[in-house]
């Protein structure tokens, strides 16, 4: 009997485990030591609160799935009915398959084929990678139609350290603009995070602090990534996530109105581009014929019980 999430394609280097699955080309898990990093789901569990998933062509939400590209309009399915919205792309439960794949590392595949409201071509590919420097995750993009077509890309992995919540975490962000949403999740504002309860660019206790926002104009470190810190001070273990130039937004979500993750994980989702990108444009790509467009994030934990392993230098090096 095939498990709900497809084929699944374990990956191990040192004391460091992951799981990709088939079904949506996810991340299912991945651990170092044993410690589980990720709130994921089990093997015989159909995924939920889009734990692990890929974003592709484009994350969060469409108002009303409407949108006009090129002088022409499209209208994409509402799989967020209760909102009215189009979420999170196309590709989150399609079966793609394994093209490469060793003892440390998978490369999975697929083509977005023309469908209504994205009649384009579209040739994805995702690079998992482990490394002595931890997880590595590169995304590209091909567009094979001979058309432009519009593009954005996410990943929604929710993070942990195995605290019973995530109010004793420890949290950093980069970001100095945190954009304010309405109650269907779609962009009204930004401001600037100083003076905020959303100004994490110091290390601080998440508290009660409930998180659904995008955060942009990250600093960043003198290799191009923007990193954020998880720490747990009892148990002085460090999780980050880093993130190349190519993302330029991090979606932070605590999980408050989702029973099964509401603050026992934070989702720290790299974003090419903020919710409703393709109705208002912003930062959204433009692939033209046979152009591609690459994106890296990644994962690395340091505890001075798992030795002095340190965050990449650079994207999948």
């Amino acid at each position: 009997m095939n498990p709900p999430s497809g084929q699944q394609f374990e990956l191990t280097h040192g004391d460091q485990r992951a799981v990709v699955v088939e079904v949506g080309g996810g991340l299912r898990q991945y651990s170092v030591a044993g410690r589980q990093l990720l709130d994921g789901y089990g093997a015989d569990e159909m995924c939920s609160s889009g734990r692990g998933q890929v974003l592709i062509p484009w994350p969060n939400r469409i108002e009303g799935g409407r949108y006009e590209f090129d002088g022409e309009s499209y209208a994409l399915a509402l799989d967020e009915p209760e909102r009215g919205n189009a979420i999170h792309g196309l590709v989150r439960w399609s079966a793609w398959r394994a093209a490469q794949q060793d003892g440390d590392g998978v490369v999975m595949e697929y083509t977005l084929h023309p469908q209504p409201g994205y009649p384009f071509s579209l040739a994805l590919s995702i690079d998992y990678t482990l490394s002595g420097g931890g997880l590595g995750v590169r995304t590209t993009a091909t567009n094979v139609g001979p058309a432009a077509c519009p593009y954005g890309a996410g990943a929604h992995p929710y993070l942990t350290l195995g605290t019973s919540t995530v109010n004793s975490l420890l949290v950093s962000a980069p970001a100095r603009t945190v954009i304010r949403s309405d109650d269907r999740g779609l962009p009204l504002d930004e401001e600037q995070v100083e003076g905020t309860e959303y100004d994490f660019r110091q290390s601080r206790l998440l508290g009660e602090t409930k998180l659904d926002h995008a955060f942009t104009d990250m600093d960043r470190d003198d290799d191009g990534l923007a990193r954020v810190e998880l720490v747990d001070p009892a148990g002085d273990a460090r999780l980050t996530l880093w993130a190349d130039k190519a993302y330029s937004y991090l979606q932070l979500f605590t999980g408050d109105p989702l029973p099964d993750v509401t603050r026992r994980s934070i989702a720290v989702e790299p974003m090419t581009c903020p919710a409703n990108a393709f109705r208002t444009g912003k930062s959204l790509i433009r692939l033209e014929p046979g152009e591609s467009f690459t994106s890296a994030w990644g994962l690395a934990l340091t505890s001075s019980r798992l030795g002095d392993a340190q965050p990449l230098d650079a994207p999948l090096a």
